[in-house]
């Protein structure tokens, strides 16, 4: 599970038209209807803090978790602009470690899908269950298969804008259910030339059933589960599902 590094500086540039509002929307009105309406939220895989910052919006007391340094210094700067008191912590969410339980942990943006080995996402499970309240609520997000073969497997995506670009090309293996982007980025510096960044990431393809069965197994089990766009029912062309899930 690489950590963000070039990519980081231009992350919210090319990730401004993700609808964090609409999802923290959505994320709050489930939290409120399971009766958490404030309290000690956990974002795992935080990333630059975007969702961590409008659930403390919300009136949350917010902790973020994220394995990239860099990622994190962005979230700080976020942190240090809003004046939230937010907690923010480097570590891997294989390993995370909390001084205590919460009431709720949300994880957004596919973070769960850089987990590449079924144990590995197990573990995570576990530690969610160790670290959630008894009757604490736990949300996340992931690309379905279906995304990975149809909709961004072998395929090549590019933006310009003047503060930096990108080149984002895809590669899917059906037959390990992995999916490599490689990152060619062109980020603008305080001279305003541009710095030229190649990094790779993976991710793994979970069928739905599997991540139940994982679930499951780790103490957890699924009360909702809907289409990430359509909030409806989890379709063959669903390309992100939402589980919200609670101690079994």
């Amino acid at each position: 599970m690489d950590a963000y590094t070039g990519f980081a500086e231009v992350y919210d540039l090319f990730m401004d038209q993700v609808p964090y509002e609409k999802w923290s929307r959505r994320i709050t009105e489930i939290l409120k209807e399971y009766g958490i309406p404030d309290g000690l939220v956990l974002d795992l895989g935080c990333g630059t803090g975007s969702m961590t910052e409008l659930l403390a919006d919300a009136g949350y007391d917010m902790i973020g978790v994220d394995a990239s340094e860099e990622m994190l210094e962005l979230a700080c700067e976020k942190r240090a602009g809003s004046g939230h008191d937010i907690l923010y912590l480097l570590q891997d969410m294989r390993e995370f470690e909390l001084y205590g339980t919460v009431r709720a942990i949300v994880s957004v943006c596919d973070s769960l899908n850089y987990i590449t080995e079924e144990e590995d996402l197990l573990q995570v499970f576990r530690l969610v269950w160790n670290y959630l309240d008894p009757d604490g609520v736990f949300f996340f997000d992931m690309n379905t298969i279906y995304k990975y073969k149809e909709m961004l497997g072998e395929t090549t995506i590019a933006e310009n804008r003047e503060e930096g670009s990108f080149i984002w090309e895809n590669y899917y293996d059906p037959e390990e259910q992995l999916n490599q982007y490689d990152l060619t980025l062109y980020v603008q510096d305080e001279d305003d030339r541009y710095v030229r960044f190649e990094e790779t990431h993976i991710q793994k393809a979970y069928a739905l059933e599997r991540v139940l069965e994982l679930l499951e197994k780790a103490g957890l089990k699924a009360e909702q589960i809907f289409d990430s766009d359509t909030g409806e029912a989890v379709m063959e062309t669903t390309g992100k599902f939402c589980v919200v899930a609670r101690k079994a």
